[in-house]
């Protein structure tokens, strides 16, 4: 298992894991396809997204794929915080496709991720979860995460904050 960076090589492989997708928002979001989009215009976005393009600060996207090149997991590093970001969604957003839950991937793709905010120069990673999300803290605790205050959005979600010092 290794991380890629998205490119047209893995459209077929990213459209099957969107297929599977069991939730109305993907995690992380920026691996969202529209279907009236291009990939290549899909891979032109994220780059501008990832260059800090509009409101968004400077981030790496990742997939966590298997020896048979089978997309397991998808990642989205952030390299710094602003203040949606300290309260919500962290350094670190990540999700695992579907039929591939509970066999330990998440633990591994946040441990790549983690290795990744290392070259960065992150030495205090904030990782989120909605309080509902009993898999994921499990995750971020077995990579060392330290429960901070949680923060409560406006309509009402809980969200669990960890904090995980390199």
């Amino acid at each position: 298992m290794h991380l890629e960076r998205p490119s047209l090589k893995w459209e077929a492989e990213h459209i099957a894991y969107m297929q599977e997708w069991d939730e109305d928002r993907m995690t992380p979001s920026s691996f969202h396809l529209k279907e009236d989009i291009p990939y290549e215009v899909y891979l032109e976005e994220l780059a501008a997204k990832e260059a800090r393009h509009g409101n968004r600060v400077p981030n790496t996207n990742y997939f966590l794929v298997d020896d048979d090149e089978r997309i397991i997991g998808m990642v989205n590093i952030r390299h710094s915080l602003n203040d949606y970001l300290l309260q919500v969604d962290g350094h670190i957003g990540y999700g695992i496709r579907p039929s591939e839950r509970r066999k330990g991937y998440a633990t591994y793709l946040l441990s790549e991720a983690l290795k990744v905010t290392d070259q960065v120069g992150i030495r205090s990673v904030l990782v989120t979860c909605n309080e509902d999300n009993i898999g994921s803290a499990a995750v971020i605790i077995n990579n060392g995460g330290v429960e901070d205050a949680s923060f409560t959005e406006p309509h009402g979600n809980v969200v669990r904050r960890f904090w995980i010092e390199r």
